[in-house]
């Protein structure tokens, strides 16, 4: 005879948020419906409504728990690297590894769920992000005090940069079928960004043969 365990309101919202992640990869936040998740987690419609009064409200779950997980490798990664610059590249590359392991995210940044059906999880995202941009423009500002990045970049300009190769880098990799390693090309891309903020104002090769030209 199985014995089957009850378990905690808690363990059940995290097990339901886990499979509408799970789901919105396999077939799509637009299509993900309340009867799918309960057959998915194994309870009735009215059993996801205990925990959820409304289908929003899963959604505004699956929200908190995306941030909160960004959220925790930003600051695993900050106490294991020190300077400004390692921690702008642990960002990148931790929040790249995330989406790989939880592709999930690019089909719900970009669904009618997020777009059309729900301010409040569109302005929590515009919150989210607006956070990381804060969050690199600081890294990015300490770079360009310590003389490390150019004096005239400027510092929220450039940490838009990087989240726009971030979420462009996401969306190319789906729409390719993952078939490159997410991280690695991050890694690449990212070394050419830093390199701009770093010779923004050095002259070309080319600009330098002009200027040594003798003057007639």
């Amino acid at each position: 005879m199985t014995v089957r365990v009850r378990k905690s309101a808690e363990d059940r919202k995290i097990e339901i948020v886990d499979a509408a992640l799970r789901l919105a990869d396999d077939i799509g936040p637009d299509r993900l419906s309340t009867e799918v998740l309960a057959e998915a987690v194994g309870i009735s419609q009215p059993g996801i409504f205990r925990h959820f009064p409304t289908k929003a409200k899963i959604w505004e779950a699956v929200a908190e728990c995306i941030s909160e997980r960004l959220h925790a490798i930003s600051v695993r990664n900050d106490r294991k690297q020190s300077q400004p610059i390692d921690q702008l590249r642990a960002f990148v590359t931790g929040h790249l590894s995330f989406v790989q392991k939880t592709p999930a995210i690019t089909a719900i940044l970009f669904s009618r769920e997020l777009h059309v059906k729900s301010d409040t999880l569109r302005a929590f995202f515009a919150g989210m992000i607006a956070s990381r941009q804060a969050y690199i423009s600081g890294l990015i500002a300490a770079e360009i005090e310590r003389g490390r990045f150019d004096k005239t970049l400027d510092a929220d300009d450039a940490a838009y940069l990087v989240l726009a190769l971030v979420q462009g880098l996401a969306m190319r990799w789906s729409l390719n079928a993952r078939n490159f390693d997410l991280v690695e090309e991050g890694r690449r891309l990212l070394e050419l960004q830093l390199k701009g903020f770093r010779d923004l104002q050095r002259p070309s090769k080319k600009q330098l043969i002009v200027d040594r030209k003798p003057q007639a």
